[in-house]
């Protein structure tokens, strides 16, 4: 690919966006009703290919236990105000009423009460007995402090999520997590990221991660572009990846890593352009904090927003569309894809003649 002039110093390569993209119809249509949007990571099997970001706006143990039943992997952030507080409940009420700058303010002093190992098996407990996958997630920093509870609480898939997430993070100040060490030690599956660089999503790969998520998450509430200046085109950095889980298929013989999409995913088309770049499934946060079950009453935040030193996320004001149910599989009563994201799914893979989300992720795309 030709490489761009910035100026004489310094060139760049022309990466795209889901929004830059279209799927193509083929010389084939099928009927909906023939189409599977069933995937498989491991050895857990879900019925539809997307996967609920660890947000405090977006997932409860309730509504986790709520999108395992529908088919989906409802992942708990287990740094969150579940794991902070018996009953956070009233502190979502309290975000959900903040305004201005000083809802910032607020949720880092919220945040900044300590995480409680006893919460953490206790969450993870709930959402077993109620017969779904358990997935948590940690950032990178928590996951050696915490990992030996969370894998002893029965979880089934341990999720590790930051901003950018590297196999080879060098520090002088503590002694750095060691992914590929980590991961072999342990006995559950490991969904590793974000990443956005072919390079960056191959060394993920080769620490035994199951998954790896592409993107920097949050998309719709992070502010990482504004305050550090880094960004990634969702479509580019899928198709880098999918690139590397072929490569490295090859390079090991034939272990598939699951490439997950994780950022700019706010409306059905996103969901379908994203598996259409290569992506086995998704993962989403504002179409969920739609929801009216969801915890954020509305609004939508990450953790990046109440980072205590550099937050580079907001709270996002979204409000409701509907039930948790009418968002995955409808009906809708708006036209603008964010209701019956699996029925628009399904119906971009029938119009373009795929029943299985590996075949679609061979479906021609357009630049525009």
């Amino acid at each position: 690919m030709t490489d761009i002039e910035i100026g004489r110093a310094k060139r760049a390569r022309r990466a795209y966006s889901f929004d830059d993209i279209a799927i193509v119809p083929s010389r084939r249509t099928r009927d909906p009703e023939e189409v599977s949007t069933a995937w498989q990571i491991d050895a857990y099997r879900f019925e539809i290919p997307v996967v609920a970001a660890p947000m405090d706006s977006v997932m409860s143990p309730e509504t986790a236990i709520a999108f395992g039943q529908f088919g989906g992997l409802g992942v708990l952030d287990l740094e969150g105000l579940w794991t902070r507080y018996e009953d956070p409940e009233p502190l979502l009420a309290e975000v959900a009423e903040l305004q201005g700058m000083a809802a910032t303010q607020r949720m880092q002093e919220i945040y900044a009460e300590p995480i409680k190992a006893e919460l953490i098996t206790a969450r993870l407990r709930q959402m077993r007995e109620a017969g779904v996958t358990v997935a948590g997630s940690l950032s990178p920093q928590r996951t050696k402090e915490f990992a030996k509870t969370v894998v002893d609480a029965g979880v089934d898939m341990f999720v590790i999520r930051g901003t950018t997430v590297s196999a080879e993070h060098v520090s002088s100040q503590a002694e750095p997590l060691n992914l590929k060490e980590f991961i072999y030690e342990l006995d559950v599956p490991v969904i590793v990221g974000g990443c956005a660089t072919y390079q960056g999503a191959l060394h993920l790969m080769r620490t035994g991660a199951a998954g790896v998520l592409v993107g920097f998450g949050g998309g719709a509430a992070h502010t990482t572009r504004t305050v550090l200046g880094v960004a990634v085109p969702m479509a580019s950095a899928v198709a880098d990846v999918a690139a590397a889980r072929r490569d490295y298929l090859d390079e090991s013989g034939g272990r598939y890593v699951h490439v997950i999409a994780d950022g700019s995913i706010g409306k059905s088309g996103d969901l379908a352009k994203a598996i259409a770049c290569g992506a086995d499934a998704v993962m989403v946060g504002s179409p969920l904090a739609r929801a009216d079950e969801a915890p954020g009453r509305g609004f939508h935040w990450g953790a990046e927003a109440w980072h205590s030193k550099l937050p580079r996320g907001q709270r996002v004001e979204f409000g409701t569309v509907g039930s948790m149910e009418e968002i995955l599989f409808g009906p809708s009563r708006v036209s603008d894809g964010t209701m019956n994201l699996i029925g628009a799914l399904r119906r971009s893979m029938a119009t373009t003649g795929y029943t299985e989300l590996k075949e679609f992720q061979r479906v021609g795309v357009v630049v525009h």
